[in-house]
Order: C-alpha cells, then sequence, then structure tokens
C-alpha cells in the first residue's frame, strides 16, 4: 500500500492497540494516552503525590523502544537541537496543563470519540481551534528557529530512561510509588503492553503520524495526507471497541469513564493543547517519538510535558470526573493568552531580523 491507504493502516493499527489494551485492563477510554501516561509516571517518580494516578506506564517505554530501534535501523536516528529549548519546555509545560484539563491527549481524544464518548467532540472542535490559531502565526512567519547537530550520546537520553524506568517497574523499588486504587492501578499485564507499545512506536515513526500535523496541513495547505492516519486511528479504533469493549461503549456524554462533561473546559482546554502543539511541530506523541529518535528538542519538550503533569496535581489544576476546579480554569486561561504572546513576540523578532536582512541586501547591491 501506498500512500493516504498505508497512512490509515499505520493509523489503524494503533486504534486496534488502543482497543486491545482498554481490553486488557487499562482504564476505561485509555488505552493509550501519552499525557496521562506520562503523568502517572511522574506521580510514580514522587513528582506529584495524587495517589491514584502513579504508575511506571509500560506502553510509553514500548513506545520509546520501538521508535529507537526502528530509527536506528532505518537511519532516521539524527541527534539534533538548540531550537529553543526554553520556549519548547515552557509549551510543552501548558501543552499539558490543557491535556489535564480535557482529562487526555489528542490520541486519547480521538480514541474516547471511538468509544462513544461525545465529551471528546468537543474537546476535538477546541483542538482544531487551538491549531487554527497556531496557523495563524505560521503564516505570519513563527518559528523557534534552525536546530544543529548535537553530540550523538544526546540521542541515547531517552532510550536510557526507557531502560531505568522498565527496572523500576520489574523491581519496584520502596521509592518508586504505585498506585493501590484509581486509574493508576489499572493497566494491561506488563509484557503485553510493552510489546504492543513498541508496535505503536515503530508505527508512529515510520509514518509521522501526528495529530496536531493532520489538521494543521489541512488548514495551511489543503493536504489531507496525514488526516488519513487520524481516520485510520479512529475507524480501528471504533470497529475493535464494538468487538472487543462492546459491554462499555457508551454513546454519549454523561457516564464516561474518566471524563467530565464540562463542555467549555473540554473546549477551552483543548484550544491550548492545539495551539501549542501546532507552535511545537507535533501533538506529545509525535514529540516522544522524535525523543526517541535523536531529537533533543523534542526531548525538552517531553521534559515540559513531565514538568506540567506535576504541577498541575501538585497545585489543584488537573480534572477530574467531578469537574475542572478553579484553579485549572484559570490555569487554562493564563496560558492561551501566555503562549499566544510569546508566538507573537517570536513573530515580531522574526520579522525584525527579516528586516535587517533585506536592509543589508539592499546597501549591498546599493
Amino acid at each position: 500500500m501506498k500512500g493516504k491507504g498505508k497512512m490509515f493502516l499505520y493509523g489503524g493499527i494503533i486504534g486496534l492497540v488502543g482497543a486491545i489494551l482498554m481490553k486488557l485492563g487499562n482504564p476505561g477510554n485509555m488505552g493509550i494516552c501519552i499525557a496521562c501516561f506520562w503523568r502517572d509516571i511522574a506521580g510514580a517518580m514522587g513528582l506529584h503525590r495524587a495517589e491514584v494516578v502513579q504508575y511506571i506506564r509500560p506502553e510509553i517505554i514500548g513506545i520509546i523502544f520501538g521508535a529507537f530501534f526502528i530509527s536506528y535501523l532505518t537511519g532516521d536516528f539524527k541527534v539534533r537541537g538548540g531550537s529553543s529549548p526554553i520556549l519548547r519546555f515552557v509549551m510543552g509545560f501548558f501543552l499539558m496543563i490543557g491535556a489535564l484539563v480535557f482529562l487526555g491527549c489528542p490520541l486519547r481524544m480521538v480514541l474516547r470519540l471511538a468509544n462513544g464518548d461525545l465529551n471528546a467532540l468537543v474537546g476535538l472542535g477546541g483542538y482544531i481551534g487551538g491549531i487554527f490559531i497556531g496557523t495563524r502565526f505560521l503564516k505570519r512567519g513563527y518559528t523557534l528557529g534552525k536546530s544543529i547537530k548535537q553530540p550523538k550520546v544526546a540521542g541515547f537520553i531517552y532510550p536510557i530512561i526507557g531502560v531505568v524506568l522498565l527496572v523500576f517497574l520489574v523491581i519496584k523499588p520502596a521509592f518508586i510509588l504505585f498506585s493501590k486504587e484509581g486509574p493508576g492501578s489499572m493497566g494491561a499485564p506488563i509484557a503485553i503492553s510493552l510489546a504492543l507499545g513498541a508496535v505503536v512506536g515503530i508505527s508512529l515513526q515510520r509514518s509521522r503520524v501526528c495529530t496536531a500535523g493532520g489538521f494543521r496541513d489541512i488548514i495551511l495547505i489543503k493536504d489531507t495526507f496525514f488526516l488519513w492516519g487520524l481516520i485510520g486511528i479512529f475507524a480501528f479504533g471504533l470497529v475493535g471497541n464494538l468487538v472487543l469493549n462492546l459491554d462499555t461503549f457508551n454513546l454519549g456524554f454523561a457516564d464516561q469513564p474518566i471524563a467530565h462533561t464540562e463542555h467549555l473546559w473540554n473546549f477551552l482546554g483543548m484550544v491550548l493543547v492545539g495551539l501549542c502543539s501546532v507552535l511545537l511541530g507535533g501533538c506529545p506523541i509525535r514529540q516522544t517519538v522524535l525523543a526517541s529518535q535523536g531529537d533533543v528538542d523534542a526531548g525538552v519538550t517531553v521534559f515540559g510535558l513531565i514538568m506540567g503533569a506535576a504541577f498541575s496535581h501538585n497545585f489543584g489544576l488537573a480534572a477530574s470526573p467531578a469537574g475542572v476546579p478553579p484553579n485549572g480554569k484559570i490555569a487554562v486561561i493564563v496560558g492561551i493568552i501566555f503562549i499566544s504572546i510569546l508566538a507573537y513576540g517570536v513573530v515580531a523578532e522574526t520579522s525584525k531580523a527579516k528586516q535587517k536582512v533585506g536592509l543589508k541586501e539592499a546597501k549591498v547591491n546599493a
């Protein structure tokens, strides 16, 4: 298969894996959620003390290993970085805040929708809205600058992190925290989760599927190529759920697992996620895959995600099935405004730099 059909198939693999993992024990409508899984890992490492979301998710380890090994074998492992690392960290930080107000990353949003959760449809509207705002900055010249070649050893940081996390998961030392109840206590068997995570990592690395990229390209260049990956995730996830998880399939807004029905904040939380994702050049799962194949800038972004998760739970920003706390609502509004100001500042600096180059060229020509 070639082109859009191949992209649809890669997306389908991811969607099907999500349905299988939920069947095997992962939390409801959370076969795969990069934001939630990094949040759980942050809790397991003691970065936050929300006892119901502390677990070293083997799917993340599998994604890291899968993306690393396939990129290394195919020559895609390239160690580059240095493109506005502090801005990337801050955007990753706020992206996670938005995701935890919505209760899921963009991938979980699609998988929630594939299991009947219509709150995800509201989130999808917000996500597309945030991406649309981000593309306005892109059209005005927004860029975080070029990355440059980095020491090769830097590219092995995330594979090493994956190994360390796997050791902690297996031996369970006393200083690693594991939930005894709630979503953090729920998970598919470790070996299967690792293997299926690796399948997802390989699929994502080879296809370059990105939820933000799919919608960004439609808005900017009317190209639907990457969108077919998202359609594949939804279609195969839907079929997988109807076959494997029909007893939990629930079409509607109410009584959805690990979700809330505050539509405004589902929408605005994903506006923040979409805005940050398009300005970063990729959604959380894309950043995780890029970090695993040597992209140091994406690695900084993932650290931002982890710290955003810790901050959200330590300071009462994260939503729950009971709703969105006041601190979370404030943080989302502040995040949208702050990230927009940062993007505007980058555009202004880029414009000044272009003007200086234009003046120099004019003087040379004169």
